[in-house]
């Protein structure tokens, strides 16, 4: 499909139109193109992402504000949770950007979960920021609310405001007066590269796993999939 053909494809699964389609199409060039093709007529989309981010803040913000009596510190928690790269690149992948976007062909062929989530949820901002100056601030903040603002309540519901572990341990000291504690299962790899694999308990009992680079990363991990695997079997 013509790079053209793409655009309109994505301006239909947005629901905006562009005024000037180089708005659109700079959002969607990652710094990493450039460097393969320095004779590309648009630049990448970083400065469209610093201000997708803050229009993006704004939004959030203000509803967040006119909408809850909660204390700054819930709202600041609140706020976190809709903003950070995961739901970000969540909302970037229901209308599938990540293959829309401009990549080397060394970031195209990178099949790294997290490295490819960071890229989406910046270009995530980078096409608010898009937005924004083709359309004004009205237009961008109906697209975050229709895209983002939506998501509030189930976050709110499943309490995803709090760091998983923080989250876990709330549930199994509600639910049985627990604390979880964490050991490392497995560790390798070289210094400069480790992995590590530690499980989440309660008790003696194991109830999930998870990976990471640092122990902290990987606790986190567990306490996530522990979420997941609870709520799969009806648990909380």
């Amino acid at each position: 499909m013509e790079k053209r053909e793409q655009l309109q494809e994505l301006e239909t699964a947005i629901e905006i139109v562009f005024k000037d389609k180089n708005f659109l199409k700079e959002a969607l060039v990652h710094r990493s193109y450039i460097n393969e093709h320095p004779s590309f007529a648009l630049g990448h989309n970083e400065r469209l992402e610093f201000l997708g981010d803050a229009v993006l803040e704004l939004v959030v913000t203000e509803y967040l504000f006119k909408n809850y009596p909660n204390p700054e510190g819930e709202l600041t928690n609140w706020r976190a949770a809709l903003v950070n790269a995961k739901m970000l690149a969540e909302v970037g992948s229901t209308f599938d950007l990540y293959s829309y976007l401009y990549l080397s062909r060394g970031e195209s062929k990178d099949n790294n979960a997290k490295a490819k989530n960071y890229i989406l949820a910046n270009a995530v901002e980078a096409l608010i920021g898009a937005i924004y100056l083709d359309q004004g601030f009205g237009v961008a903040k109906q697209f975050i609310s229709r895209v983002l603002l939506i998501r509030l309540d189930y976050i709110l519901e499943h309490k995803l405001y709090m760091d998983a572990k923080s989250h876990f341990q709330e549930i199994t000291q509600e639910k049985m007066g627990i604390t979880p504690n964490y050991k490392v299962v497995e560790e390798s790899g070289p210094d400069h590269n480790k992995k590590f694999v530690v499980g989440v308990y309660l008790g003696e009992e194991s109830i999930a796993l998870g990976e990471g680079t640092s122990k902290q990363e990987a606790q986190m991990a567990a306490a996530e999939n522990a979420l997941i695997q609870w709520e799969n079997e009806g648990k909380i």
